[in-house]
């Protein structure tokens, strides 16, 4: 995208960053869950946070 300056590129990637962060946590938290509901619950959080940061990351 371009027109960005210096502060936005760097505050999209680090938002992006912490969505990758959370998403990486989500599925540690998925892979330790016993309940299947609560298991699928996290991995598509995951999925959605990984989606999100990587359409910010398309920003840049």
């Amino acid at each position: 995208m371009a027109g960005l300056s210096q502060m936005e590129f760097n505050s999209i990637r680090e938002v992006a960053g912490g969505h990758v962060t959370t998403a990486h946590k989500l599925n540690d938290y998925a892979q330790k869950c016993t309940d299947p509901q609560i298991k699928q619950m996290f991995t598509k959080a995951a999925q959605d946070a990984m989606n999100s940061a990587q359409k910010l990351a398309g920003m840049l």
